[in-house]
């Protein structure tokens, strides 16, 4: 491993987590930043970032920071950090299909001397099990004597420009001593909250995986609280609200659950756990509950729809928001297709406006034609799914076509005297 400054690094994936890394790294240290797509790289080659995480500011001022999608310009790199999406499949399994790929992308450029490290969400024991065997037949190098490894999984939050990269502490860990060092030192001279080195990789990785984790379980409680109490015709963010009084409550709240993060990640820490024999019980049905969102949500307003004396298949509903949190473009694994298809099942006529949200993207990938602007119709029912700022300043009521037409204030953000339902 060569001393920190004559270290040069080559970021793999240049996503919501790539993109922030190799514009800090890029400060103090030379950096290629690679992706696959060309479009993406001659955008940030402009100065633009379309996921909004980085400004045209902050490309500038990474002096030493270079953007390509020519892999073989990362053969001089002596680190390199792998940053590619691990989603799952439609039966909820790991697709390691981006990682093992890069794997075998780095393996081919790897030299005596060089580190791996991977930041990539994954199962305890992936790094060296799944990815290591990659590295060594593709670089025909022997590890953790020719090359070596490590973890530190991130912790970016899309859409937060408080807790930014720099602003959260970071977990770091090596597939030895001496790289374990390294690699923290190498992160600890970029974030300014420090850093945290785990005893082992496989310790790194299951921490990752237990925080998103431990979050979904939390949300999946309120959430199953929210169908309870829509039985008993209470409305949950009250006991929520009543519940918070004591000092040592979890205040959480109920809603959908998506991203790359929380609403995939424990899919991955089951995986891991069924491959030995151990069947988890409370992550599995937390993930259970917090899927059925979308379609109780759905099938809530049609109920109110006909309980007003509406025809379904000639009524019309507006789905507010898109991305699967506020204030962020961010669509991965959003819940709100899941609202969508479950109305159009019914053959219901439904129209989704986000400003936040790229058209284009959404076509693609989710196959629904965003609006462009909310024109002078008015809506039989509206679902409130996304509490992006701009819906704040909006006239919700006024969207309404009538006495009968039913609002459904899924973040419970808007004025409960025009709201007909809370989740």
């Amino acid at each position: 491993m060569a001393p920190l400054e004559e270290v040069s690094i080559a970021v793999i994936g240049l996503g919501y987590v790539g993109l922030p890394l190799a514009v800090e790294f890029g400060k103090k240290y030379p950096v290629i930043g690679f992706d696959i797509n060309p479009e993406r790289v001659n955008q940030l080659m402009t100065g633009h970032d379309r996921t909004l995480e980085i400004s045209e500011e902050q490309i500038a001022v990474s002096r030493q920071l270079c953007f390509t999608t020519d892999i073989n310009r990362l053969r001089s790199c002596t680190v390199f950090i792998i940053t590619v999406p691990t989603p799952v499949d439609n039966f909820k399994k790991p697709d390691l299909s981006y990682l093992l790929k890069a794997s075998a992308d780095v393996g081919k450029l790897l030299k005596p001397g060089d580190t791996v490290i991977y930041e990539s969400t994954v199962y305890p024991g992936c790094t060296e099990e799944d990815c290591v065997p990659i590295l060594e037949k593709c670089s025909k190098l022997t590890y953790n004597q020719d090359f070596f490894c490590g973890y530190s999984p991130e912790r970016i939050n899309p859409g937060d420009k408080e807790q930014t990269l720099t602003r959260i502490p970071k977990i770091t860990s090596g597939s030895t001593a001496k790289a374990g060092e390294f690699i923290n030192q190498l992160y600890s001279s970029i974030i300014v909250a420090g850093t945290y080195k785990a005893p082992s990789i496989k310790v790194a990785e299951a921490a990752k995986a237990i925080e998103n984790a431990q979050r979904d379980l939390n949300i999946s409680f309120v959430n199953e609280l929210a169908l309870m109490f829509d039985r008993m015709g209470i409305d949950t963010n009250d006991v929520l609200d009543a519940a918070s009084t004591k000092w040592n409550f979890l205040k959480f709240r109920p809603g959908l659950v998506g991203g790359h993060c929380i609403g995939v990640d424990p899919y991955y820490l089951v995986h891991k756990a069924q491959s030995l024999g151990y069947y988890p019980q409370v992550i599995a049905s937390g993930r259970l509950v917090n899927d059925s969102m979308g379609v109780f949500v759905a099938k809530k307003i049609l109920k109110k729809l006909i309980a007003n004396g509406l025809q379904i298949q000639r009524s019309r509903i507006l789905v507010l928001g898109f991305t699967f949190k506020e204030n962020c473009p961010d669509t991965r694994n959003t819940k709100v297709t899941d609202i969508y298809y479950e109305l159009t099942d019914f053959g219901i006529q439904v129209d989704v406006y986000d400003p936040w949200a790229n058209p284009e993207a959404v076509k693609h990938e989710h196959g629904i034609d965003l609006l462009e602007q909310i024109g002078s119709r008015r809506y039989d029912g509206i679902i409130l799914a996304v509490a992006h700022k701009q819906f704040m300043e909006l006239d919700i009521n006024g969207l309404k076509k009538d006495e009968k037409s039913v609002l459904f204030d899924v973040k419970s953000i808007a004025d409960r005297s025009y709201v007909d339902i809370r989740l």
